[in-house]
């Protein structure tokens, strides 16, 4: 019996640690003014026929903090990646030179800012919503165990409690981004 517990929690948490994973993720690719080479990390280039992450043909790097630089490996491969970041609708200007790609992060106005900062509060219900989807669905597999009363009140009072932990980090981080963001 206490297997089947363990079981459920194990994997009510192991859904909760990926609804903050991706969180980590999303918020990553929300840039809060400076360059980063992640803000880029979304991008698909057409390499050869299928559809490649910019970072397996080009090396992506922030020569400063307004500056984003993507040096394809491959030449041909210039107009490919500008054309990606184009049609990503990053809100970037890609500027080809001809040996690589120089992406000029123009400073967040204040509008900008509050999209983003909701933008980052929006992605931070999502993992919530993940959160407590996982606890819905241990509890409903508790309900289903074949043991007495207690036992599953315990059992969900614990996945309420890992709920409240997971919901209280999701907070926490959004906290810090809209910090960063905001942060002129």
């Amino acid at each position: 019996m206490n297997e089947e517990i363990e079981f459920i929690i194990d994997a009510a948490k192991e859904q909760m640690q990926n609804a903050i994973d991706h969180l980590v993720k999303e918020l990553r690719s929300i840039r809060a003014g400076k360059a980063s080479p992640s803000m880029l990390a979304n991008i698909m280039v057409e390499y050869y026929g299928s559809q490649t992450p910019l970072s397996q043909v080009a090396n992506v790097n922030t020569p400063d903090a307004r500056t984003i630089s993507v040096q394809p490996w491959e030449k041909q491969m210039l107009q490919e990646i500008e054309k990606a970041i184009m049609i990503a609708n990053i809100g970037f200007n890609p500027m080809n030179n001809g040996e690589s790609i120089i992406i000029n992060v123009p400073p967040l106005t204040e509008e900008r800012r509050k999209n983003l900062a909701k933008q980052a509060k929006a992605e931070a219900e999502h993992a919530k919503v993940g959160v407590r989807n996982a606890r819905k669905d241990a509890n409903n597999d508790v309900k289903k165990l074949d043991a007495s009363d207690d036992l599953k009140k315990n059992t969900e009072t614990d996945i309420q409690e890992l709920t409240d932990s997971f919901v209280k980090k999701i907070d926490e981080m959004l906290v810090v981004k809209e910090q960063e963001i905001m942060t002129v």
